[in-house]
This record gives C-alpha cells, structure tokens and sequence, in this order.
C-alpha cells in the first residue's frame, strides 16, 4: 500500500483506504459530488469524486474499507485526491492496524511505566481506587491502552490515552519533589483518573468519535461516576478523600469556559490542571509541525491564538 505522508503531487494510485468520512455537495453549477476523507496510519486525504454516478464507483458507506483509483493534486496547498474508480475492499485485502493512527511508543511499556507509579501510591484508599481499574478491570486495561485522548486536537491516535496519561504522572512526580506542599497520593491518583471517562466518551477506533453518553455527559463526569465505582467498592474509604479526588478530576480543565464544573480549589487539582494543559498544548505543537515540516510562518492558529512557527535551529 502506499501511505498518505509518501503521496505526492502528479501520482495517480490505486490504493486501500478507509473512509473516515462522506458527504455530499453541490457545485456552484449544480453539479452534485462527494467530498471524501480518507485515512490510513500516517494521516489523512482529501478525495473528491466529481461523478459519484458513474459505473466506476461501487457502493460503498462511511467507515467502509474502499479501494480508490485517481490522480493526486494540491489544491490551496494541500494534496487532494480526484478519485475517479471506488470499490469496497474484502477484508483479506487490508490489515486494519495499517489504517488507525497509533502511538509511536511501545503501548506495554508505557503501561509498565505508568504502574510503577499505581505501586508509589501509599495511601491504601487511594491506591485500591487505581488498581480497581488499572490492575484488576481487564476489559478497562485493553480499552485504555488501546484509546485516544481525543477525537482530534491532541493524541487523537490509539494509545495517545495512556501516552497522555503517563506524560501527566510524569510531569506530577516533578511537581511533587518541587512543592512540597502538593500531596503526591491525591496527585498521582487524580492524574491517572483525570481522563478515564474518555474510554466512555469517545468510541474505539476507526470511528473515534463521540458516543451518546459522550455527547450527553462528557468525559468528566463519566469519569467522575467512574471513581464512585471505584470509591463504592473499597469500605471504609474517607469522605473527604473521595470529595479531594473528584473534584481533581471535575477541575483538572481549570476554567468554567473550557468544561470544568468547578475550577481548582485543591493545590493538587491546580497542578493536575497545569500539567494536562501542558502536555495538550505541547503534543498539539508536536503534531502540527510534524504535519508540515517547515520553519516557515504557518498562519494564525485558533487553539494557540497566535501565528507559529517551528524555531530555525
């Protein structure tokens, strides 16, 4: 197969792709097409079937595998695929692992890292609070290691949950040995909590994308109703701690603009938020400059409100 980030302009392909996404338009004429997004691992295309009832393109649906034939161009200085032939694929035609966008980082060892962290949690309330999920709930362990953090944005890629995830506990552990003042048990708890909801909220790959409850409710208070699970099943657990450890995670987005329902009361809830928005900022950057390699200016960027660049050293 050939891989999106090895295109270049002036190739005609045949190749397998999945369609993330379809959906039909009108040209200024009338003339009806479809705009087409098609994925693999390395990124995503462009397509545009300008004939969508010709006796070249089968049947096929959003979300389907399909065989595309057509030329590669750049249109406003991205590359564009006109496809011309579409057919859907037969399952022992492509390796769907080949279409996901994945970590670059080994999955077991981050996860292995990341429990060396669950065994420094001394307070036993707490630390059975994590196990609950991370050491004992199977089912939650293959989902989580196997999620992205988000749809799009930052670590929208399988494993970039738990990738985001072991970069906050990381960046706590720093915080911990710099403030004393922070709790290292609330701190690594509620950063190994703060984006649980998010097996919830967004669907597994291909599809990556919000589920009904993810809609409805959003990652913070599923994940929220998922540290009650958790808190209910060990007896005797504090109250207090239970409230400290929620509301880390109902604030770990520091604003009420940005999602949280409360901001920050707790020094660990302030630090949890920092060191997320950190990491989300940062990976984001990581992703835009790999996206287009250049140290050229690349325009205002919304999220950062700012124009960017890469630095020329």
């Amino acid at each position: 197969m050939r891989y999106i980030n090895t295109l270049h302009e002036g190739e005609t392909i045949r190749c397998i792709y999945l369609c993330k996404g379809k959906r039909s338009a009108e040209t200024r004429n009338g003339k009806a097409y479809d705009n087409l997004i098609l994925q693999d691992k390395t990124g995503t295309l462009d397509g545009k079937v300008w004939d969508p009832n010709s006796n070249g393109i089968a049947d096929y649906d959003e979300m389907d595998f399909i065989e595309v034939f057509g030329d590669v161009i750049c249109y406003n200085g991205n590359l564009q695929l006109n496809i011309k032939q579409i057919r859907k694929a037969f399952e022992d035609e492509y390796v769907a692992a080949d279409y996901m966008p994945t970590s670059e980082k080994s999955v077991e060892g981050m996860y292995q890292e990341l429990m060396k962290y669950v065994a420094q949690i001394d307070n036993e309330y707490l630390r059975r609070a994590v196990e609950y999920y991370f050491k004992d709930d199977a089912a939650f362990i293959k989902r989580f290691q196997a999620h992205s953090a988000a749809k799009s944005v930052h670590h929208g890629f399988a494993g970039g949950l738990l990738e985001h995830t072991l970069s906050i506990v990381k960046m706590c552990e720093y915080y911990v040995g710099a403030y004393p003042i922070l709790n290292k048990d609330l701190l690594y708890a509620a950063a190994m909590y703060h984006d649980i909801g998010k097996t919830k909220e967004l669907s597994a790959f291909p599809e990556n994308d919000y589920t009904d409850d993810g809609q409805l409710l959003g990652h913070i208070i599923i994940g929220v109703e998922m540290a009650n699970d958790a808190i209910r099943s060990i007896p005797g657990f504090p109250e207090k701690l239970a409230s400290e450890l929620k509301h880390c995670i109902i604030a770990h987005h520091g604003e009420l603009e940005y999602g949280s329902p409360k901001k920050p009361a707790l020094a660990e809830a302030l630090a949890l938020n920092f060191a997320d928005s950190t990491d989300a900022k940062l990976q984001t950057l990581t992703e835009i400059f790999k996206e287009k390699d250049t140290t050229d200016w690349l325009g205002y960027n919304r999220l950062f409100e700012s124009n960017l660049r890469k630095t020329s050293i």
